[in-house]
């Protein structure tokens, strides 16, 4: 599909993955909606790449109906939608104080599961609606992680939510063949994101050594432009794809 003119909404906009593939898709002529639960950021986004801000929670059904409803009103219905949104609190099951807390758990699950099945109902009602263009009506890209295959100690809620994400794509993919709507999911290894770029310098080269290759942290650029790049080719489909550099992290 080609982006141009085209209606495109990205949740967890104001920050990281999200800020980016914003930054990109606007420059690729989109008119881009950011989602954000932080609303000063969000516009801040918005502003730079001349899109509209939303606040929203996007576990909150009702948040998340009206975020759409906001975004339709002003650009029209989202023929894209990129799932960026999500949290990742490191927390043992079993800890120094016992068992971790339901709550925290539940907490992941709603926003990077639940938040990002949310989005895609709605998208997806949307899209079902619009003509056509060369037979697709929209795309729909969700944030899994490397954790959803190869969780690490601490990471049990996010490899939880993240797992979900992965296995969520492709039943929604056939599902939402007969509309011509594609869904895809992107999987990233260590990317430099603001919570990364706070750690040491020497913690973040560790980290970028072992990634296999290239030895080094992937950028938020990298994630954006392959988005782009899922948008336009239309035979990518159901697909999970890792951006890692052929990582492999080794139980700890």
């Amino acid at each position: 599909m080609n982006l141009s003119g085209q209606a495109a909404i990205v949740t967890g906009g104001a920050s990281g993955l999200g800020a980016e593939t914003a930054r990109v898709l606007a420059r690729a002529g989109a008119k881009v909606t950011v989602v954000d639960l932080n609303a000063e950021k969000a516009n801040a986004v918005a502003s730079e790449i001349g899109g509209l801000a939303i606040a929203c929670d996007v576990s909150d059904a009702a948040s998340a109906e009206a975020a759409v409803a906001a975004a339709r009103e002003k650009h029209g219905a989202a023929r894209v939608l990129v799932n960026c949104a999500g949290i990742g609190p490191a927390k043992r099951i079993v800890g120094k104080e016992g068992p971790m807390p339901l709550q925290d758990f539940v907490k992941v699950i709603q926003v990077n599961l639940v938040g990002t099945f949310n989005m895609m109902r709605l998208a997806a009602a949307d899209m079902s609606k619009l003509e056509p263009i060369a037979g697709e009506r929209g795309v729909i890209i969700s944030t899994a992680s490397v954790a959803a295959f190869e969780g690490q100690v601490g990471q049990a809620a996010y490899s939880a939510s993240k797992g979900g994400v992965a296995a969520l794509t492709m039943p929604a993919a056939r599902e939402f063949a007969q509309f011509g709507i594609r869904v895809m999911a992107i999987a990233p290894g260590i990317i430099l994101t603001p919570m990364l770029m706070a750690l040491p310098p020497e913690v973040q080269q560790s980290l970028g050594a072992s990634v296999p290759f290239p030895k080094r942290l992937g950028h938020p650029s990298e994630f954006a432009a392959l988005v782009q790049h899922i948008v336009e080719n239309e035979y990518l489909n159901g697909e999970v794809i890792r951006l890692d550099g052929a990582l492999r992290l080794p139980p700890r």
